[in-house]
């Protein structure tokens, strides 16, 4: 697995979105055991901290040890700094295994099989990702020219499995039908540009070209019908794969 956020892990702690209680809710309703979770790629612990207020215990894994220094800590989370595709873990130790924004970064093959080694029969698999973020037309128009033709080159070839909603990511399990979520916010221009600086292609474009792809033009477009002091409303698309082992 690549380690593109190690370098941006404050931002990706302050600024990357969060998943809606609706969506913990739905995956809550799939299981009758709420002993031990695990959250695989966990980052700064978005989704661990949540199931922590519904699991006796749960364990978080990432490689990159910077995202752990900044995540969210619980007195029932263990972190752990190792591979999704690896792990430290017994036979059948979990009710519930997520990984949320990350399994494209993951060897597809070896993962699933420490999925079906490390959950328990009738447990839960659920991977979960989000696509491009959308607001008003005008603001959609400059962030498709900026993911497209910008940082577009930028972009690792992982990135193609959230262009196509994870519809093409292999997936070894008896498959639980979803419905469809978002995540919708409120967010200051301030927000969303630093959200935008989370990005790996941005990361990629600065390490290649020494200058933040995000420059002046584009802010000036954003400020023409964004201002400042204004909050605007911003939307992403969720998407879902959800399993049951039997």
């Amino acid at each position: 697995m690549k380690d593109n956020f190690s370098n941006q892990s404050k931002l990706y702690a302050a600024f990357r979105p969060h998943y809606s209680d609706t969506l913990y809710e739905f995956i809550y309703s799939l299981l009758s055991h709420f002993n031990i979770a695990l959250d695989v790629a966990t980052g700064n612990g978005q989704v661990a901290s949540v199931l922590a207020g519904k699991f006796k215990k749960v364990y978080a894994t990432d490689i990159s040890q910077k995202q752990l220094d900044h995540a969210i800590p619980k007195e029932n989370i263990t972190y752990i700094n190792e591979a999704a595709e690896k792990s430290s873990f017994a036979d059948k130790s979990f009710d519930l295994i997520t990984v949320a924004q990350a399994i494209h970064w993951f060897d597809f093959d070896r993962f699933f099989a420490e999925v079906q080694r490390t959950l328990k029969p009738g447990g839960i698999i659920c991977v979960i990702g989000y696509g491009l973020i959308r607001a008003d037309n005008s603001t959609n128009e400059i962030i498709d020219h900026f993911y497209k033709t910008i940082i577009g080159p930028y972009w690792d070839k992982e990135r193609k499995h959230i262009d196509e909603s994870y519809r093409n990511i292999p997936f070894p399990f008896e498959n639980i039908s979803s419905p469809a979520f978002y995540m919708e916010y409120e967010w200051p221009l301030d927000h969303f540009v630093k959200y935008l600086e989370t990005w790996s292609a941005v990361q990629h474009y600065i390490r290649e070209n020494g200058s933040n792809p995000i420059g002046c033009d584009m802010t000036q477009q954003l400020q023409e019908n964004w201002s400042v002091a204004e909050n605007k409303k911003i939307r992403f698309p969720l998407f879902i794969k959800t399993g049951r082992k039997v």
